[in-house]
């Protein structure tokens, strides 16, 4: 059964749907705020203290102020009344000082996903920061889909590839290396990628679109997709699941249900 949908506004909680937002706000004006989502796991929050340093470093970047005690705080209550089902916490700050958290359901993933590479400049202002101004990402999908795949994936106009919208990319080149764009390029640090890169031989780099034109097998990470094969890159047909994918969804499965085990994933 999907989770129930239920906000908390600067502490008050209610069904989302009767959240109301005060205005003016530039969060909903200009898309000026920061975010992040976090995977629950039987109603527990995974990685809950990397996501909120990730929203701290976010709102430093564009001098938004991120008040984590009073987030903290007033999670604890939400997170009861939401219970104990797999669901996704999305939290949200926006310039006018709204703290808005959502318990939202897991959104419906296929077995594999297609990709088509979208031409990006990244903004060198917003480098790593999860902005609410998340247009640009979107729209980059509705490209992707409107050549007839799921999703996108960033490369320079020089053809360095990036990321998806929303996700990580990893591929394995024709002797089975896995491979990853590395943070010196102008990507997000993502959490997820993070665990598989710490439990994975993963080589890391600046690399062009022809590692993957050339990639046997790639797949796609993130908080809510975990681990995701990719069936498709600009309509050639990849191996899936391959081999290194079915490793890394083992080992990022392994990887939650230890730090859940230990508490590391709780609120």
């Amino acid at each position: 059964m999907p989770a129930r949908e239920i906000a908390s506004l600067d502490g008050r909680i209610t069904p989302t749907r009767e959240a109301l937002l005060p205005l003016p706000d530039d969060g909903l004006y200009r898309g000026d705020g920061a975010f992040e989502v976090i995977r629950l796991y039987g109603g527990r929050a995974f990685a809950l203290g990397e996501h909120l340093d990730r929203l701290e470093r976010s709102g430093v970047a564009i001098d938004l102020a991120v008040d984590r005690a009073t987030i903290e705080h007033e999670l604890e209550p939400l997170l009861a009344t939401h219970g104990e089902s797999d669901a996704q916490l999305r939290i949200m700050v926006t310039r006018a000082g709204r703290r808005i958290l959502l318990i939202e359901p897991l959104a419906q993933r296929a077995d594999s996903v297609t990709l088509a590479t979208v031409t990006y400049q990244p903004s060198i202002i917003l480098n790593r920061v999860k902005s609410l101004s998340y247009a640009a990402n979107m729209h980059a999908t509705r490209i992707a889909q409107g050549r007839g795949a799921d999703e996108a994936v960033f490369v320079t106009p020089e053809g360095i590839v990036l990321e998806p919208p929303t996700s990580t990319i990893f591929w394995a080149d024709s002797s089975g290396r896995l491979k990853t764009p590395s943070l010196e390029n102008p990507i997000l640090d993502s959490i997820t990628r993070d665990r598989l890169v710490r439990e994975l031989d993963v080589s890391e780099g600046v690399y062009d679109t022809g590692e993957l034109e050339a990639a046997p097998e790639a797949f796609l990470a993130s908080t809510t997709r975990e681990v995701q094969p990719v069936a498709a890159i600009d309509d050639r047909v990849l191996d899936w699941p391959g081999a290194r994918t079915q490793e890394a969804q083992a080992a990022y499965e392994r990887v939650v249900a230890d730090e859940l085990r230990g508490g590391a994933g709780g609120p």
